[in-house]
């Protein structure tokens, strides 16, 4: 029998996404998740029904943190390779309330690398994010710009990737480290700013708008990150890999909001705060190196991706609205 992939954070948007990749090749995976109610548990128990129906999928409710709960589960399988995407998620969360991002995105993320070397695991893929770059004002590039974080979480992020590193210096075990630039699509967290901004206009209450609306981001929709995180299980890689996974198109947040309003077919009410800490003016992604390694090529342009959100949104909003 195929020896199962790991997903931590399965349960939760790109896992489950993820998690249906995986179980179309009829590959076995383990789902790792502790339904941690940042958001809805329901949402997430949600995101598994059909997978969970397949056949190919075990759940296992474990937190990261738990030591002795993570070590027993890699000894009970034989796991292929593990997808770390567990993780305490915000940026302006993490300027509040740091603590958990130290405990999760670092203690956690060391526990599941460990875990993995002692258990003869071949490669772990990390889920690391943009946020890490700071502010560039440039497209971002793996080999040439150093991380400079603006927040906790950003620098949780890097202190994940140092693990990474040193476990694939110290022990042989590959590790390729992701680098996600704002990822949106179906299932997406409902804090983030799509989904913030999408029932808002439907629902004709303000949206705020920190700064005057001119920052760019590299929105990315979540069929092409699941193109790049299963070609990195794919790969042939060896060592410590890092790898920028973005649209390498940024879009300026007042077209964003432009977009969203013609989905919807409704005006946005917008209202300007100042610009928060922590939050960079643009995010622009090189994904060369991922194209040369792992075939990454974004397909999916903010206004295909923005039509296919607006209208699972419409089909779901119902739910939705409960877990705002």
């Amino acid at each position: 029998m195929t020896s199962p992939v790991l997903v931590t954070g399965g349960a939760g948007f790109i896992g489950s996404h993820l998690i249906e990749r995986l179980i179309g090749r009829q590959q076995p995976v383990i789902c790792l998740d502790n339904f941690d109610p940042y958001y809805s548990p329901h949402l997430k128990r949600d995101n598994l029904r059909e997978a969970l129906r397949s056949g190919l999928v075990t759940l296992e409710e474990t937190d990261i943190c738990d030591r002795e709960a993570v070590e027993n589960l890699f000894r009970l399988h034989r796991f292929a390779s593990v997808v770390h995407l567990a993780a305490r998620p915000g940026v302006r969360p993490s300027l509040k309330d740091p603590d958990p991002y130290l405990r999760i995105n670092i203690a956690g993320t060391l526990n599941v690398i460990r875990a993995a070397v002692e258990n003869g695991v071949q490669r772990v893929v990390f889920a690391s994010s943009s946020s890490i770059y700071g502010s560039l004002t440039h497209r971002a590039r793996e080999d040439r710009d150093l991380p400079q974080p603006l927040s906790p979480y950003a620098a949780s992020k890097v202190a994940g990737e140092a693990l990474c590193h040193a476990y694939a210096a110290s022990s042989g075990i590959t590790t390729v480290v992701l680098r996600f630039f704002t990822v949106y699509g179906p299932r997406q967290r409902p804090d983030m700013a799509i989904n913030r901004f999408t029932h808002a206009i439907w629902q004709g209450m303000p949206i705020t708008v920190f700064g005057d609306g001119t920052s760019r981001r590299d929105y990315t929709f979540i069929d092409d990150i699941i193109d790049g995180v299963d070609a990195s299980i794919l790969a042939p890689l060896d060592g410590y890999q890092v790898f920028n996974l973005g649209g390498s198109r940024p879009v300026q947040l007042l077209e964003l909001i432009g977009l969203l309003e013609h989905r919807l077919g409704k005006r946005a009410l917008v209202e300007f705060q100042p610009r928060g800490t922590g939050e960079p003016e643009l995010t622009f992604a090189d994904v060369t190196a991922a194209g040369q390694r792992l075939g990454f090529r974004p397909r999916v342009g903010i206004e295909e991706g923005t039509k296919k959100y607006v209208h699972w949104y419409l089909e779901n909003q119902g739910a939705l609205a409960k877990s705002l």
